[in-house]
């Protein structure tokens, strides 16, 4: 693979006289990719079948006479006034029963019918203008879908939807009361039109009704990116990307990208690093301020590289300062150059940047570019320049399978969102540190859903708080040689949503008998090191099974039975390293112990090894300066 650079260009927001060399200076920054198009909706149609595609001709042609490929964007998620007036209840609602207005984006309910029917026929359009078009080679789907808490709608639409999703699924409503437990509190249905949102109700909904809701409105998000690309199929043989978001589980990611050859998210290591909670707190948030959380990127680099099936890139890179956060820094220098190297290490095909240049007007004028305003080249774009020409000389980097990997599962996130048994427990950061531990370990990290039929020739594998086995994943494990380490709370449920019977998880003689959730104050010291956190479950060990961690108390952590491994509670990053360790040896895996802030990737036969730190720092003979990284040669 010979990765690329590319950028995110706006040719609607700059007269035209400057566009030819605005194409000229990407080029000379080293740039191959430029994406636009995806909010140019009102430009191209400013009313019902009225087209004005001229504009956008000449900023395709001009690009790609310079020497840039075009990632095309379809532009559903910023429909023009005259649609809303169309589809006026095409807007979403919030869970409060408030209809989320027109007036920013993302101003669209996916369970509308109509509106999905609008999109699909605009992206269908524009792939019979664009789809064999020299010059476009890869189509975006929309833009980040679930952005603004938008995947979830309690609209009129939604509701029909849903009873309709519901009687396919379950075929009668006696199916559905026996499914959903509905004796309990009286709610038993006679019809399947009787069925509401479960919103604005007087106290929790029934959680089987609300995990059905989110798996439906999940469906939805999939269904609606289906729409498009089938509109655009019969146009173009390009590849599709859709542009996914940080921290976000609110639909299947998986389900979404079959119908994509590509996964792309947009990377914001300082934004998120603000609305990401860990357990380090502020004095965390404060060191890491200019850098970024030395975890958070990897991990997804490493979960949309499964979503893609292979194939990722970062469709948005921060190149400054954004606009969103609730605070934000300049990154300190180097930091986007290294941003930019580590998604490439982690199997980005392209590193693109979100923008040339920085908008002097509306809702991202604070939002950082390549470029200032002013039309000079800001820090990025020095940083860029630097890594294009370093790309230059580098050759082609490989990938393989990491010996490691975690089952990573949406309907679980929604699962424990529902049913969280206590403040603290939250899928995703659960599945985050146990990730963050495998890398201060020096090992690098795959995901792989949880309908995986085969964990390849991997040697450890993690299935964290999935709530229910499949019969895929149960096949996988039995046909594994490696080590698997479960829990806590995997295989907890059925997926119905009800406690399993006979108790589960049934996994490396485990049978949880209780569970306890813990307050932030509270941890259980463990014998070794580290300690629980969060939550804790008591256990029946069965006969041939044994326990081989406890805490200083004597409760069992991690119980074994042959090559398996469950463990018991949640722990703190320093307990999971230190199991994960042993383990990882047994796995005849070799670990390295990282320095704070230091991260290490293979990358073929290549490694690249990072320094998150604002100061130097050193990893055996090789000295890192701050914010920097090196490439080491010769792996095996």
């Amino acid at each position: 693979m010979k990765p690329e650079l590319g950028v995110c260009y706006y040719p609607e927001h700059w007269p035209q006289d400057v566009w030819a060399e605005d194409a000229k200076r990407m080029v000379e920054t080293g740039l191959t990719w430029v994406r636009i198009g995806e909010f140019a909706w009102g430009k191209l149609e400013a009313k019902q079948g009225v087209y004005t595609w001229e504009w956008l001709d000449k900023a395709v042609k001009i690009l790609g006479d310079a020497g840039l490929k075009v990632v095309m964007g379809t532009p559903s998620a910023t429909p023009p006034k005259w649609v809303v007036n169309k589809y006026p209840d095409m807007l979403a609602v919030d869970e409060d029963g408030r209809e989320r207005k027109f007036g920013s984006r993302r101003h669209y309910c996916f369970s509308h019918l109509g509106f999905r029917a609008e999109a699909a026929r605009m992206a269908g359009d524009m792939a019979k203008r664009y789809g064999k078009n020299p010059y476009v080679q890869v189509w975006q789907i929309d833009n980040e879908y679930a952005c603004h808490d938008t995947t979830l709608s309690y609209s009129a639409a939604a509701r029909l939807g849903f009873q309709d999703w519901l009687a396919q699924k379950y075929q009668s409503p006696a199916a559905l009361n026996r499914a959903w437990g509905n004796v309990f509190w009286s709610m038993d249905c006679d019809d399947f039109a009787e069925i509401d949102l479960p919103n604005l109700t007087v106290t929790e909904p029934n959680p089987a009704h609300v995990l059905d809701f989110k798996n439906y409105s999940s469906d939805q998000v999939v269904a609606f990116n289906a729409a498009q690309v089938s509109a655009m199929r019969r146009y173009t043989d390009r590849d599709f990307v859709h542009n996914y978001m940080g921290i976000e589980t609110s639909f299947d990611h998986f389900k979404v990208g079959e119908d994509l050859e590509i996964a792309s998210w947009d990377s914001y290591p300082l934004g998120f690093l603000e609305r990401f909670e860990t357990n380090e707190g502020d004095d965390f948030k404060a060191k890491y301020a200019q850098q970024g959380n030395p975890d958070f990127q990897a991990f997804h680099h490493d979960l949309y590289r499964a979503v893609g099936r292979g194939r990722c890139w970062v469709m948005e890179q921060q190149p400054g300062p954004v606009n969103w956060g609730l605070y934000n820094p300049i990154p300190l220098d180097g930091m986007v150059k290294l941003w930019s190297m580590e998604a490439i290490a982690h199997g980005a095909e392209v590193v693109s940047y979100f923008r040339w240049r920085q908008a002097p007007f509306a809702q991202e004028q604070m939002h950082a570019g390549l470029l200032r305003f002013d039309r000079v080249n800001a820090q990025a774009q020095i940083e860029a320049k630097q890594l294009a020409d370093e790309l230059k000389n580098l050759g082609d980097i490989s990938h393989k399978t990491a010996q490691v990997a975690i089952v990573f599962d949406y309907k679980s996130a929604w699962a424990w969102d529902i049913q969280p048994q206590g403040a603290s427990f939250d899928y995703f950061k659960l599945v985050f540190e146990q990730y963050c531990a495998l890398r201060k370990l020096g090992l690098s990290v795959d995901f792989i859903p949880a309908n995986a039929t085969d964990f390849g020739n991997r040697k450890l594998v993690l299935i964290p708080a999935l709530m229910t086995w499949s019969e895929q994943l149960n096949k996988a494990i039995a046909d594994f040689d490696g080590v698997v380490i479960a829990g806590p709370r995997t295989g907890s449920k059925n997926a119905d949503m009800q406690i399993n019977q006979p108790l589960g998880p049934n996994f490396a003689g485990a049978k949880v008998s209780r569970v306890s959730s813990l307050r932030p104050n509270v941890k259980l010291p463990l014998k070794s090191a580290g300690n629980a956190i969060n939550w804790f479950e008591e256990i029946e060990l069965s006969q041939g099974a044994e326990a081989v961690e406890f805490t200083q108390d004597g409760a069992p952590i991690l119980t074994k039975t042959d090559q398996h491994y469950y463990l018991t509670a949640w722990l703190d990053v320093e307990a999971y390293a230190n199991i994960f360790e042993i383990l990882a040896k047994q796995a005849g895996l070799k670990t390295s112990l990282m320095p704070e802030g230091v991260r290490l990737r293979d990358m073929g036969t290549k490694q690249l090894l990072v320094n998150y730190n604002n100061c130097e720092a050193k990893f055996g003979d090789i000295h890192l300066a701050a914010a920097s990284y090196k490439i080491l040669e010769g792996l095996n």
